[in-house]
């Protein structure tokens, strides 16, 4: 299913965010993306929720500044992809994969830490 799809759902999911005592907030202010998410269609549904789109413009130069942040998560991404059993998904049950993810992340931190 293309990810595009998922959007609205993916939001809608999201848990409280911590805020002020008594006041925890529902959702992000705002939410990143690449061209692909970029419809007036998903820019009004994410409005309504009170999220800001920051997605760039079409024709947009790179060195918009979305990419400084952005970068972070698509290159943890590419580190999750080395480990060839992220790559391909070979498991079917759902708890062994996420296991599998959660041992990527936590070599990814150690090797992180390790050249701090």
């Amino acid at each position: 299913m293309n990810d595009v799809t998922q959007l609205v759902p993916l939001v809608d999911a999201i848990p409280p965010v911590k805020g002020k005592v008594g006041h925890p907030r529902q959702r992000p202010d705002a939410t990143q993306g690449d061209w692909g998410y970029r419809s007036a269609q998903h820019a009004r549904e994410l409005r309504e929720r009170g999220i800001e789109p920051m997605i760039p413009e079409w024709g947009a130069p790179h060195g918009s500044g979305l990419g400084v942040t952005r970068w972070v998560v698509e290159r943890t991404l590419a580190w999750l992809r080395q480990f060839r059993r992220l790559r391909v998904r070979y498991e079917r049950r759902a708890d062994i994969h996420e296991a599998f993810l959660t041992i990527g992340c936590i070599l990814i931190c150690w090797r992180f830490v390790e050249h701090l």
